[in-house]
């Protein structure tokens, strides 16, 4: 598995080359990937313990259709009744599914589609993830926007007509630091209604910081739920730590966040099993923290720059559809995502059934909305994490959906 991820590396000093080498290949040189680093803050919280516990218990090939039946009859979907609609014998009633979960959908959110955008600041990073772009071992050309480039990315995304924008680094603390980002928000929260985050996890003092700086909320990948797997994936840097990354949407609540959002990246390891787990996982904060509002998000791998090996493993279109509508039908309240990850015909598709929010105007690169909005740029961005498979700007996708009889919202929130 290991050597499928294995990147070009031909620009790293001899050292920094042998210790990547030595990582890839020897599993004793890396770290306990439960063992807590300097200065991360510890919660006492059975969260993960319940989530992991019916992850591992559970074989999707145990669940019957007359199962799913009976789940699709009740009004209330338990857990049981969740596990069955992610197995295999779901798959043949996939038009009941998704008729159920267009009732859910229309139930409590109506026919609207909120729309976002991301904007990466920056795109160091510290991690050896192997499926990452941003990997601190792939070359790709680094860079962090300065506080004016940032804010002319702001400007350029406000103008086309974005309200939310969800700010990303690459997760190096020492090139984009706590202060870095707050004062990132303070400057999009001129600019926009809706602030999210998508940075490196935090301690909860830090995320009570970046709220007071104007982050509304909180997106976290835990990428695989599966330790095993996920040790294998996560060969250096803080978020080897397991752990500390599953407990921070909690940290972030406590922080003062007005919501979180988790997801595992499909395709690392068992979808259906990473399914459960990101739902549950969401399902269980939900339980204990009634106030915040919760989402979904549902990507797959997309490839990389350096590395066409990167690619799903055994998620196809059917297999992510059927998810998203056990998701909507497990979770009716939850916020469902799908980012550009997905093909547009998808995307148009999905909204009108599970999912409540999109991305539009997307770059995945560092600084070169300026080019993809106007087709100039004063300067080189930043390499891109992935690649995209809707670039559609927010016009485009705006129409798109007033097409297909839905409401596009660019911000659902007044502030007094």
């Amino acid at each position: 598995m290991e050597n499928e991820f294995l990147v070009d590396a031909e620009t790293l000093g001899e050292e920094a080359l042998l210790k990547k080498h030595r990582l890839e290949r020897d599993p004793s040189a890396r770290t306990d990937p439960t063992a807590y680093m300097e200065g991360m803050e510890v919660l006492a919280s059975d969260i993960r313990d319940k989530v992991l516990g019916e992850m591992e218990s559970y074989d999707p090939s145990r669940y019957t259709q007359e199962d799913v039946r009976r789940a699709l009859q009740k009004e209330d979907c338990s857990i049981e009744d969740f596990k069955a609609l992610l197995s295999p014998a779901a798959e043949p009633l996939l038009e009941e599914l998704a008729q159920r979960a267009k009732r859910e959908t229309g139930k409590h959110f109506g026919n609207t589609v909120y729309i976002f955008t991301p904007l990466y600041i920056a795109n160091y990073c510290e991690n050896y993830c192997v499926y990452c772009g941003y990997n601190c071992y792939n070359d790709i050309v680094r860079k962090r926007l300065t506080m004016e480039e940032m804010e002319k990315e702001m400007k350029i995304i406000s103008d086309s007509g974005i309200e939310e924008i969800l700010l990303l680094t690459g997760e190096s603390r020492r090139m984009s630091d706590v202060d870095y980002i707050g004062e990132a928000c303070k400057l999009a929260a001129r600019y926009f209604r809706n602030v999210g985050l998508e940075i490196y996890p935090v301690n909860v003092e830090d995320y009570r910081y970046l709220h007071q700086c104007g982050a509304d909320y909180v997106t976290v990948f835990q990428e695989t739920y599966d330790l095993k797997q996920y040790e294998k994936l996560h060969l250096l840097g803080h978020k080897r730590v397991f752990p500390y990354r599953f407990d921070a949407q909690e940290r972030a609540i406590l922080g003062g966040m007005r919501g979180v959002a988790a997801s595992a990246l499909l395709g690392l390891s068992d979808f259906r099993k990473d399914a459960l787990a990101s739902a549950l996982h969401i399902y269980y904060l939900q339980r204990k923290y009634p106030h915040a509002e919760y989402s979904l998000s549902c990507p797959r791998l997309r490839p990389i720059a350096n590395n066409e090996g990167i690619h799903p493993v055994d998620v196809h279109e059917t297999q992510l559809c059927q998810i998203l509508c056990a998701y909507r039908i497990f979770l009716p309240y939850v916020g469902i995502t799908v980012s550009s990850r997905e093909q547009k015909h998808f995307r148009d598709g999905i909204v009108r059934i599970a999912a409540t929010k999109v991305s539009a105007g997307v770059s995945t690169g560092v600084g070169d909305h300026e080019e993809k909005y106007t087709g100039e740029q004063e300067q080189e961005g930043g390499g891109e994490q992935f690649e995209i498979a809707d670039v559609r700007s927010l016009n485009a996708m705006y129409q798109d959906i007033v097409r297909e009889g839905l409401q596009p919202v660019l911000n659902e929130y007044v502030y007094v």
